[in-house]
């Protein structure tokens, strides 16, 4: 199938509107997030309802964030004032939204009084699937593709995206993502269920290493990177969340470490006790 190009529809109209693909997609990966934050809300000691209302919090702060930190690198793009509004058309930096969810969970736990650490661990594995399908709709707004392809024996999808607007075949950075987030979500799914990652913290932490890493590499292969002077910001911060959560996590292990070494002496000087009494 190679050279074969297909038209990558942006929407559909219905009753005289345009609907976007890319706005159902997101629509849907927020959905999907927050479904499962009430699936694993359990794990941490929380309601449903709770995480309800999380929602009303978080989604509106992500969104905010995410367009403020893409406008705010490409103010050239945005002569118009009234464009920076327009969402719907592409423009989205996770990192910004990120970083004002992030705002929005430690609004609600300050107001609500729950724990923002635990609500993390929960957020982390519903995040990073959310992701996973949000990435779908770059592939139908034709961005976050990666390097020109010019070989014809690698012109097929997945491996490649034909893009119309420069009627050439890129590599689809948006599909590795994708795949990336559905192994990470498998991952950190099966970290919190098990018992050994019991404080509050380490699967966040598990996310920020996991999508960090992957981010890294893939942000290296786009061509549609935010440049802070020579460097690409998203690799920055992904490389800074790496490595702050493998610090953390490496500080729970060694926290664990001497909770286990402390109960083990404990139950050394119980059965000493109990046999000299004996």
């Amino acid at each position: 199938m190679n050279n074969i190009t297909l038209s990558i529809p942006s929407g559909f109209n219905l009753f005289g509107l345009h609907i976007n693909f890319y706005g159902i997609t997101s629509a849907l990966a927020y959905l999907i997030g927050v479904i499962m934050v009430c699936v694993f809300a359990k794990k941490r000691g929380f309601k449903s309802d709770d995480i309800l209302i999380l929602a009303c919090y978080v989604i509106p702060c992500a969104i905010i964030g995410a367009r403020l930190y893409y406008v705010l690198f490409r103010l050239d793009l945005y002569t118009n004032f009234w464009d920076i509004f327009k969402i719907w058309e592409g423009g989205l930096g996770f990192y910004g939204g990120m970083i004002g969810g992030a705002l929005g969970v430690m609004a609600y736990c300050l107001i609500h009084k729950k724990n923002f650490l635990a609500l993390l661990d929960l957020i982390g594995p519903a995040m990073i699937l959310a992701q996973a399908l949000g990435r779908w709709g770059n592939f139908f707004n034709q961005e976050a593709f990666g390097y020109e392809v010019t070989n014809p024996k690698m012109q097929w999808f997945p491996f490649a995206v034909y893009i119309e607007s420069s009627a050439s075949w890129h590599l689809a950075t948006f599909f590795y993502e994708s795949i990336w987030n559905l192994a990470s979500f498998a991952i950190l799914t099966t970290l919190l269920y098990k018992k050994d990652f019991k404080h509050n913290g380490m699967i966040a932490c598990g996310y920020l290493i996991t999508y960090g890493f992957g981010r890294m590499i893939i942000e290296g292969l786009r061509t549609d990177s935010l440049y802070l002077g020579p460097i690409r910001v998203s690799q920055l911060l992904s490389g800074i969340f790496v490595v702050f959560g493998a610090s953390v996590w490496l500080w729970f292990g060694i926290k664990q470490w001497q909770e286990k070494k402390n109960t083990d002496q404990s139950f050394k000087k119980i059965m000493k006790v109990l046999k000299t009494d004996l």
